[in-house]
């Protein structure tokens, strides 16, 4: 039995997993994420051991990794706004001198989660997909023709960086006003700071202890779910900035179905709702155009590693 192994690289951890030949997870593994390059490339590798000596005899046929950032056609982490310090880190290269010469494949995370969802998840069989994924930023994969579509440099997918406020929040890729100021994970905790400082969010506030400060994007979700009126103003208004962005991908690449990964979509309904609602009225021609589903992603936190292995293990074309 031959398996494959995918790593994927998060602001906070390390997620390994080892799949068998249809895809099932056999063993994870996970550590926290190190700051700086040279310790990054060693929990790659760490973890990657990890699930080597749990293969057993199994032949591990490649190695995956998927990093949040610019990845360039040589496995090279160029760029990586959420990883302070790290730069031009040749990823691929080093794992692999790491791990003995073993084959190794570098994308970025939100591409890897996309052929995840592709393979086995929500988006199963589309030809046609976007993967939007909601955490500290927004990260993005795209499938265009069946393909993980990659651009000239291997650079594309990354949505959270679109600019849709030229006078909004900075953001740490040095721009102001980019999509995941406003529609990730940390922008809906940014707006409900501004609703409990303004005094439009009782319920939200009391989650949180009662330090506006201390408002995040769980209070908002778990308040909404109870019907707090506050609550779901606040969502509604992030939908919409969400929706948005999805608009705006679906008016560029058409896709059949565009999924939202990250741990947001585990509020449900509360959020995919209004989302659907709020992209009917900003996506152009609503009407005439052929339904474009927008579904929560299935694979959870496994995603990016998954797709990590499934890409490395040369499933993609």
């Amino acid at each position: 039995m031959s398996v494959t192994i995918g790593v994927d690289v998060g602001g906070t951890k390390c997620l390994g997993v080892l799949l068998d030949d249809g895809g099932a997870v056999l063993h994870e593994h996970r550590l926290p994420t190190p700051r700086g390059s040279d310790a990054i490339v060693q929990a790659v590798v760490d973890v990657t051991g990890a699930l080597r000596h749990a293969a057993g005899t199994a032949d591990v046929a490649a190695v995956g990794v998927g990093l949040p950032g610019l990845v360039d056609r040589r496995g090279s982490l160029r760029f990586a706004p959420n990883l302070p310090g790290v730069s031009e880190l040749p990823v691929g290269r080093l794992v692999s001198e790491g791990l003995g010469g073993m084959a190794v494949r570098v994308e970025n995370d939100a591409s890897c989660a996309a052929w995840g969802e592709r393979e086995v998840g929500a988006a199963r069989g589309a030809a046609d997909a976007v993967l939007v994924t909601l955490g500290t930023g927004i990260g993005g994969g795209i499938i265009a023709g069946g393909a993980l579509y990659r651009g000239a440099n291997g650079f594309a997918g990354e949505v959270g960086h679109m600019v849709v406020d030229p006078h909004g929040p900075p953001c740490p890729c040095g721009k102001r006003g980019c999509w995941e100021r406003f529609a990730s994970g940390s922008g809906l905790g940014r707006l409900a700071r501004e609703a409990a400082h303004a005094g439009r969010a009782d319920r939200i506030l009391q989650l949180a202890g009662g330090d506006a400060e201390d408002v995040r994007g769980e209070h908002v979700t778990a308040a909404a779910a109870e019907g707090d009126a506050a609550a779901e103003a606040v969502m509604a208004a992030y939908a919409w900035w969400l929706a948005l962005g999805l608009a705006n991908l679906a008016n560029v690449f058409d896709p059949e179905v565009l999924v939202l990964g990250g741990g947001l979509v585990e509020a449900g309904p509360v959020l995919v709702d209004p989302v659907r609602a709020a992209f009917a009225e900003l996506v152009e021609a609503v009407e005439q155009r052929p339904e474009v589903r927008i579904e929560p992603a299935q694979l959870g936190e496994h995603a990016g590693a998954i797709g990590a292995a499934r890409l490395a293990r040369g499933l993609a074309p």
